[in-house]
């Protein structure tokens, strides 16, 4: 069951903070899962939040910091010192605690480093940070458990006891040969159904889905997702095993690209949270904003092209925000299951059938739309059959060439290196708006006559 943090709970843990009862604060967060004690730091000032880290235990302090927010971990960090959070890595696997030791200072990293008790465990984590952090190197981790081709079952089952002392699950137990280069992988049910005799070579399984320490993070997340795996070993350059990725960072990397994708989607062009400054905040939706301003000036100067439209049908001004906003909302709709697709790698045949497949799909549904327009615009509206005949074919024509731009925006987005997100935002609403006004005066200068 879920764990509800009420203003009452809060509030009684910083009476207690006020007080220093940290034996009734320790008690009363015994029980309570890591993440939800984050969740309460996140809630407290940072004082209070660094008291509250400080007396509780090394073993649950070490698995808050990776849950807490960005903003209160660094403030944490900040009142440690070079051996106190070497001592909160030493209880992290490799990947978590490279991933804590980046975001320190440049000066402080060397002496935290210096401070880990594990020699072992300190070179794993200096290698893990020569990797680009959106990079297969940069989100593995070094705990795995592994045997040589060239051992027997007897062999195996006693140097995976050793490993797996310091794994905290098993997901997968690799193969390799004597040159540590990737083999294969081993079933734990054929070893326990198999003479302890036996060579590993005999019965590993050599097919083994893996990736290498340059591919890209959502390249190793599309992976597992279509395979379904809960864990992927690394490889580098020569083939050789040096890590694995498990689900739950690939989890993190599929948040971390949803919320990108959507803050792009909304016109957001840099990576912001709720409770950043003013400053932040302004920096990353005003560029989209001036964007848009930019884009309705166009749009009125469109509008005053066509300005003896305006005084010869005055009703065809009050259909404006109509034509606008379906051509707006196809556009995004388009783009949308575009984006969609190239994210999960599912778009299949050409360019060209893709496009003849969404006109006719906005010709069906233009045609729809253009029989209810017809009639509502008549008996609810009393415009006339002619003003009506003209709003609907605009209508139609507006939709048809707003999803063709929004599914070949995308697209050409993708292929030119660029977040194909970028399309479901200001970007493709905004050109829509202008294209469909363009084209609603045209062809009612068409077909009106003025």
């Amino acid at each position: 069951m879920e764990f509800k943090i009420s203003k009452d709970f809060i509030a009684q843990i910083e009476q207690y903070i006020s007080e220093n009862r940290e034996e009734q604060l320790v008690a009363l967060l015994e029980d309570i899962h890591f993440a939800d004690i984050a969740e309460i730091m996140g809630e407290l000032d940072s004082s209070e939040a660094s008291y509250l880290f400080h007396i509780l235990d090394s073993e649950k302090t070490a698995e808050i910091l990776l849950e807490l927010d960005e903003e209160v971990r660094e403030k944490i960090l900040k009142d440690l010192s070079p051996k106190e959070i070497a001592e909160e890595l030493d209880e992290l696997s490799t990947d978590d605690a490279a991933d804590i030791i980046a975001e320190l200072p440049e000066d402080k990293k060397g002496e935290v480093i210096q401070e880990l008790v594990d020699a072992e465990h300190a070179k794993d984590i200096v290698e893990l940070l020569r990797y680009d952090e959106d990079t297969a190197g940069g989100l593995m981790g070094k705990e795995l458990v592994k045997v040589n081709e060239n051992w027997n079952v007897l062999t195996c089952v006693r140097e995976m006891r050793v490993q797996a002392e310091n794994v905290q699950r098993v997901h997968s137990i690799y193969v390799v040969d004597d040159e540590g280069r990737l083999k294969g992988r081993l079933s734990l049910k054929d070893l326990l159904v198999t003479s302890t005799k036996t060579p590993i070579s005999e019965v590993y399984i050599p097919k083994v889905d893996y990736v290498k320490v340059t591919t890209p993070d959502v390249e190793v997340a599309r992976i597992m997702q279509k395979y379904d795996l809960e864990a992927i070993p690394v490889v580098d350059e020569l083939g050789r095993l040096v890590g694995r990725i498990t689900i739950d960072d690939i989890v993190d990397v599929i948040k971390e690209e949803a919320d990108k994708d959507y803050q792009l989607a909304a016109g957001i062009s840099q990576d912001v949270e709720a409770d950043d400054s003013i400053l932040e905040l302004t920096r990353a939706r005003l560029p989209w904003l001036i964007l848009a301003l930019l884009g309705g000036f166009v749009t009125v100067k469109v509008m005053g092209i066509f300005e003896p439209a305006m005084k010869n049908h005055g009703e065809l001004f009050f259909f404006t925000p109509l034509i606008a906003a379906m051509a707006g909302n196809v556009g995004v709709q388009s783009s949308a299951i575009i984006v969609q697709g190239l994210a999960n790698n599912s778009i299949s045949g050409s360019l060209f059938s893709r496009l003849v497949k969404e006109v006719l799909l906005t010709l069906l549904n233009g045609s729809i739309l253009a029989l209810i327009l017809i009639l509502g615009s008549h008996f609810l509206l009393d415009v006339s059959y002619e003003v009506g005949l003209t709003v609907s074919v605009s209508l139609v024509s507006v939709i048809v060439i707003a999803s063709l731009i929004g599914t070949f925006v995308p697209i050409l987005l993708n292929k030119v290196g660029v977040d194909p997100a970028l399309a479901t935002g200001p970007f493709i609403t905004t050109s829509n708006d202008i294209c469909g006004i363009l084209i609603y005066f045209s062809i009612a200068k068409a077909i009106l006559g003025f």
